[in-house]
């Protein structure tokens, strides 16, 4: 029977009570805490500096970092680091990226994005680097330590707490600062803090490398596609990869270097241009290459007659790279056939409503509305995870009381309304004002001391939150569903990444929108993107239902075998 899984204060006597558990929670606030930071708040910090939507649009495509972490996850798993690696295969690599955090914030404080945006931005860069690959390292020790006494279900738990103690610390504790010192001041605290955790990685506990002999059975036996098919198919699909960060990478620095009073490239024109064929890359050279792969070993052509037993450390790094990028989606595209299309399209579109925006929230809210930096820490931060765990508690009943696709639908369509919401705020929120006073909520909220004005500000971030918290408890649950559990890790790191990259690209454009047609206009543009999300999902519901017919009507072992005796 699976070990009941503690919340809230019994959580986190949980979490302390041994050695492991209570690692995962600082590890948890160690990943948390630069995510927040640098994909939440110093879009607060670039607004108060005056720098334009549009750069800080384009400088939120540091997410993207998230987003290809998979890429160098065999380095991650495999590569000693020289002198570190007596602190452990896992707690090295954790070190190393904590060490590199501590430098990137120091590098933050010690810059001023207004007048050297573009050396700013490198540090965020590093930054945004270092965080992911911490996450690589961390969600891998996870599973390493994981035992009896610690499963693996407590110890992500424990890391889900801990990582939203950091979004409170990185989101509102740093907004609360920031309203009374220099953000300089504010991001060297934080970096302390993060030097804080290099003392817990030190004392965690870690496990040895495995025997490499694992990693080249099954590509050895045969029936396995051979080496050098698979160098091939691994050079397709890298040379895609690596163009499509180049492309990014390149763009970026053109816009962030760009000298004063020059004109900056179009972030429109570029997404325009280069976004289709980024997505092309990213996504479906990857899934042709796959599909290819299936089709040369269901016709026996270019597999291994017999075993191979050579070894080679080009191989090796080969095999390690092939696993990584190519035999996840090779594994999907084969069991899901044509249905792929759908799965990774309602991926790439289920969080696109308001992943495009979320980049923008604090400037919104401080520079737009002029609210303070109090009211948002409280609004956003405090009150915003409150009600986004709320959100995740409703997404996990429903997925139990109605099942997987409505709750799933329902995920998809909440946040077009939150976009409505967050729309209807921009404009002084009349819609707003009319439900808050039909529901007598501002007469509740007077008596607390609390103005109309910010009662229009929780009821968007309640609408928002509620919503994105059963979308994400939804979304979650169906890529655990989705993923094989021959490639779990792998294929789950790979899907979610592929979240990332359309909102990320999204942000760009949605930048330099808001600049020129302004919040409200580009809040129900986001939400008409909703309607992809929606329509994938319900295509991929009468995919489900088809399948579970053809389950239905396909003859048993005993109906099969009794047909073939007569």
């Amino acid at each position: 029977m699976p070990a009941q899984r503690p919340k809230g204060f019994a959580l986190l006597a949980a979490a302390l009570s041994t050695r492991k558990s209570a690692t995962m929670l600082a590890f948890g606030f160690s990943s948390g805490l630069p995510f927040a930071l640098l994909i939440g708040t110093l879009t607060a910090w670039l607004g108060e500096a005056k720098i334009n939507l549009a750069t800080i649009g384009v400088l939120s495509w540091i997410g993207l970092s998230y987003s290809f972490k998979f890429l160098w996850s065999p380095l991650v798993d495999r590569l000693k680091l020289p002198l570190l690696e007596r602190l452990g295969r896992r707690k090295s690599w954790i070190a190393l990226c904590q060490a590199i955090l501590v430098a990137a914030l120091a590098g933050l404080a010690a810059n001023n994005p207004a007048t050297g945006i573009g050396t700013f931005a490198i540090f965020a860069v590093i930054g945004a680097l270092a965080s992911a690959t911490q996450d690589i390292a961390v969600d891998a020790w996870r599973i390493d330590v994981a035992d009896e006494r610690t499963p693996v279900e407590l110890l992500s738990a424990v890391y889900q707490f801990g990582y939203r103690i950091a979004s409170i610390v990185g989101g509102a504790i740093a907004l609360f600062m920031a309203a009374r010192m220099p953000w300089p001041t504010v991001y060297l605290f934080m970096g302390g803090l993060v030097a804080l955790m290099v003392l817990v990685t030190l004392q965690a506990p870690d496990t040895p490398r495995p025997d490499a002999e694992v990693l080249h059975k099954e590509l050895a036996e045969p029936g396995a596609l051979k080496p050098g098919a698979r160098a091939v198919a691994l050079a397709i699909v890298g040379v895609s990869w690596a163009w499509a960060i180049f492309t990014i990478g390149h763009f970026m620095v053109s816009m962030l270097t760009t000298a004063p009073g020059t004109k900056q490239p179009s972030v429109a024109d570029f997404t325009k241009e280069f976004g289709p064929w980024i997505i092309f890359a990213a996504v479906l050279v990857p899934l042709i290459v796959s599909a290819m792969i299936n089709w040369l070993r269901s016709r026996h052509r270019y597999v291994l007659t017999q075993a191979d037993a050579r070894h080679s450390t080009g191989r090796t790094a080969v095999n390690h790279l092939y696993v990584s990028l190519v035999a996840p989606l090779g594994e999907l595209s084969g069991r899901l056939g044509w249905g792929v299309l759908i799965v990774l399209g309602l991926i790439l579109t289920y969080t696109l409503c308001y992943n495009i925006w979320s980049a923008f929230a604090f400037p919104f809210y401080l520079d737009f509305l002029h609210y303070s930096k109090d009211q948002v820490a409280f609004a956003s931060k405090v009150f915003g995870i409150i009600m986004t765990m709320i959100g995740i508690s409703i997404g996990g009943y429903l997925f139990l009381k109605i099942g997987r696709i409505k709750t799933i639908l329902i995920g998809a369509i909440l946040p077009v309304f939150g976009n409505f919401v967050y729309a209807d705020l921009a404009e002084g929120g009349p819609h707003i004002d009319a439900v808050a006073h039909f529901l007598r909520l501002n007469v509740l909220a007077g008596s607390l001391g609390v103005d109309d004005r910010m009662v229009r500000l929780l009821m968007a971030v309640s609408m928002e939150n509620i919503s994105t918290g059963i979308a994400g408890a939804a979304f979650v649950a169906y890529i655990s569903g989705i993923v094989s559990k021959r490639f779990t890790a792998v294929q789950y790191a790979l899907l979610s990444s592929l979240t990332f990259l359309i909102g990320s690209l999204g942000r760009g454009i949605a930048g330099e929108a808001f600049d020129t047609y302004g919040y409200a206009t580009v809040f129900r543009w986001t939400a008409a993107a909703g309607a992809f999300a929606v329509l994938f999902v319900i295509l991929e519901g009468l995919r489900v239902a088809h399948e579970r017919r053809a389950a239905d009507t396909a003859p048993t072992v005993d109906q099969v075998i009794a047909q073939a005796a007569r």
